[in-house]
């Protein structure tokens, strides 16, 4: 068994007990003991989730007009990620979002913090919404809502609309700062109907 195997199974007993307060046994792991932790270890109110980023797991790169990201290009120079492998199929969660929503379901999961591709609502970063990747939040913010998993969205993570790193130079300049706020007052006023936790910025520096 490989090891990055076996901490995943490590990982996934400790959360299932905690949110189920269950203990799970792989025969092939052995028994996963959290020493008694529980849900109720925890303070009230307490939130137990799970978190992704847009490139890392929805796929469809190209896919019903969404527009390149930095990481797009970026993933892309060899040697940058072993095997130059790249994000552009991933576990495909554009189209296999119920599964992954019902895995949360399952695990009980209170809330799924997921990020919203900027490059998917505008493709060029400002100007045309991409109605198909409005479309997809909208299908997603709904299921998680309907298997009662708290949606929480996280606007930027690190995936700048290439066509503005293009335009001028991103993040370098503050022309970016009004582009971000239209985006940003976008999904507040197309999603904050059902989305009402908000993250701005990944890990801000």
């Amino acid at each position: 068994m490989k090891l990055s195997y076996l901490v995943f199974l490590l990982f996934s007993g400790l959360i299932h007990q905690c949110c189920l307060a269950e203990h799970l046994v792989w025969p092939d792991a052995g028994g996963v003991s959290t020493g008694g932790l529980s849900r109720e270890s925890f303070p009230p109110g307490f939130v137990f989730g799970t978190a992704t980023s847009a490139y890392q797991v929805e796929g469809a790169a190209d896919k019903d007009g969404r527009g390149p990201s930095i990481w797009d290009v970026f993933i892309r120079k060899p040697g940058v990620v072993a095997d130059n492998g790249t994000g552009e199929v991933s576990v495909d969660e554009y189209h296999r979002y119920k599964e992954d929503v019902d895995i949360m379901a399952d695990m009980n999961m209170d809330a799924y913090r997921f990020s919203i591709s900027w490059s998917r609502i505008f493709p060029e970063g400002v100007g045309r919404v991409n109605q198909k990747g409005v479309d997809y939040y909208n299908r997603l913010i709904d299921y998680l809502l309907e298997r009662g998993v708290t949606p929480y969205a996280n606007l930027y993570h690190y995936d700048l609309p290439e066509a503005l790193e293009e335009s001028y130079n991103g993040l370098l300049n503050r022309r970016v700062v009004d582009d971000f706020a239209d985006y940003a007052e976008f999904c507040f006023k197309t999603f904050g109907d059902r989305v009402k936790n908000w993250m701005t910025f990944n890990e801000p520096k």
